[in-house]
């Protein structure tokens, strides 16, 4: 019994970034001390045309690290009921390649916020990029903060995708608990950044964030394969909406869809060491017809970026 408690505290500190070394007693006078890596993996499962599926169990999906089978300790499906927290960082490209898509983006976003964010429960940041990377409105869960942060926005210059993801991961998503998320609206032509896109990926990995990519057609050019990768490695999804209101507006409403129909899996690593090194991750579902979308590792604790 007291066993399955501590593998049960593990799972939950997991959820909020948190593996810490455990102790327990088999004997009055002998103490054991051992270090257990619990790796937890958020995941979608949808059919061949795109829809979600519910009501999976656990023993319908198997996970592999490194290409070895690893045996899933905990296992829950994410709802719109569940208690893990959504944390949500919009980044919104307001250079002046898509200053004619801006208000489509605002009120898309909006809608989009009214619907996903749950006062006390789920926080959402607004960031802003062109020539530079703002910080518009810190975490709140406050939609009236979200909505006036929107209504805010103006365009700018060049474009820095790249610094604004990593920005986001680093320094505001790595530290939060839950479910990380980063929306990110943007052409996907990066011409401004000081930081590079393996970075940035390796960043919001790092944090443990599914980036869902929103791909708008500019004025000048697009990159939507640099949205693509950065949805693929982390197990998000990239959507390519025309220029209509009503794409834009569907794309969010397919990322709501998405975040609150979702898995979350938890199995304890064979690898041991801290030493910074990155581990595949490969769900898989034994379903006909189903596919899996998760990140595609992560990088175990010590080391650098």
């Amino acid at each position: 019994m007291k066993a399955k408690l501590i593998l049960a505290v593990l799972f939950l500190l997991s959820l909020i970034g948190l593996s810490p070394p455990i102790s327990y007693s088999q004997e009055p006078q002998a103490t054991i001390k051992a270090e257990v890596a619990l790796v937890n993996v958020i995941f979608s499962a949808a059919d061949k045309r795109g829809k979600p599926v519910a009501g999976l169990k656990v023993d319908d999906f198997e996970v592999f690290e490194d290409g070895r089978a690893q045996k899933i300790e905990f296992f829950s499906e994410l709802n719109e009921k569940s208690d893990v927290p959504l944390t949500i960082a919009l980044l919104i490209d307001t250079s002046g390649s898509v200053k004619s898509k801006l208000a489509y983006e605002q009120e898309t976003a909006a809608e989009f916020f009214r619907q996903i964010i749950h006062k006390s429960k789920d926080l959402a940041l607004i960031i802003q990029f062109d020539s530079d990377v703002n910080l518009v409105q810190d975490f709140t869960d406050d939609q009236d903060r979200l909505l006036n942060a929107l209504g805010s926005l103006h365009a700018g210059n060049s474009t820095s995708l790249y610094d604004a993801i990593y920005l986001a991961a680093e320094e505001k998503l790595k530290g939060e608990t839950g479910r990380k998320v980063i929306v990110v609206i943007t052409d996907g032509e990066d011409t401004a950044s000081k930081i590079r896109k393996e970075q940035a990926i390796e960043a919001a990995q790092r944090a443990d964030a599914t980036v869902y990519g929103i791909g708008v057609e500019s004025e000048y050019g697009v990159n939507f394969g640099v949205l693509k990768k950065f949805a693929e490695d982390t197990g998000g999804e990239f959507f390519h909406p025309r220029a209509r209101f009503s794409d834009v507006q569907a794309a969010f409403q397919a990322i709501g869809q998405d975040l609150n129909n979702r898995y979350s899996v938890a199995y304890t690593s064979n690898h041991k060491k801290k030493d910074g090194t990155f581990h595949s991750i490969d769900v898989r579902c034994k379903v006909s017809g189903v596919r899996v979308r998760s990140r595609k590792g992560y990088y175990s604790p010590g080391g650098g970026n």
